[in-house]
């Protein structure tokens, strides 16, 4: 018999589920408080490194039914939602999204959905290396320096590479200097 798992999901300590308990609940859908899985974490983090989503994708078996209230629940963009919600399909689970009607993901109308809000998220994550390639070309062509800037000043880097050419390490530079080993080698490639 299928059963019936709610995932809600909130971003910081002062936020509740509850109302995506009472959303779920107001859609019609019977689900067993033990079957509800709340949990406190960052939107940014993929769903599959999620402590409480990792629990719960080792309870669903085939046949069970998952309920979001919406789709950014499920995944921190529109790949990693596509993703899961392909997991989930191979292993017999359907997702509903009660943000897009209740359709199941995992039906032929959800993956046309789920096909045409990945293709958007492309579109607008192409719109935005676009917007910031020629913000980038604008600063550059303006004499803005780019980048981080350096932790030594160019009397220091000077010293820097004069003190690698008479043999000391990269350690004892970085302790001289309070950078890391990584910034002397920076140091090195741009002067090569």
């Amino acid at each position: 018999m299928a059963r019936t798992f709610a995932y809600c999901r909130v971003s910081t300590g002062d936020q509740t589920t509850d109302n995506q308990v009472r959303e779920i609940e107001a859609a019609g859908f019977k689900v067993e408080a033990k079957r509800i899985i709340a949990e406190t974490v960052s939107g940014s983090t993929p769903a599959m490194e999620r402590k409480g989503f990792a629990k719960l994708i080792d309870r669903l078996e085939s046949g069970d039914v998952l309920i979001v209230t919406k789709l950014d629940r499920l995944g921190r963009n529109a790949m990693d939602v596509r993703a899961t919600v392909e997991t989930l399909a191979k292993e017999g689970v359907r997702v509903h999204c009660l943000a897009l009607g209740g359709v199941d993901l995992t039906s032929a109308a959800g993956k046309m959905t789920m096909g045409v809000i990945a293709a958007v998220a492309e579109f607008e994550r192409d719109l935005l290396i676009e917007r910031t390639q020629a913000g980038l070309s604008r600063a550059k062509a303006q004499g803005k320096a780019l980048g981080r800037p350096s932790a030594l000043t160019d009397e220091q880097q000077r010293a820097v590479l004069a003190k690698r050419n008479e043999g000391v390490s990269l350690g004892t530079l970085a302790k001289e200097y309070g950078v890391s080993r990584a910034a002397i080698q920076r140091i090195e490639r741009r002067a090569a």
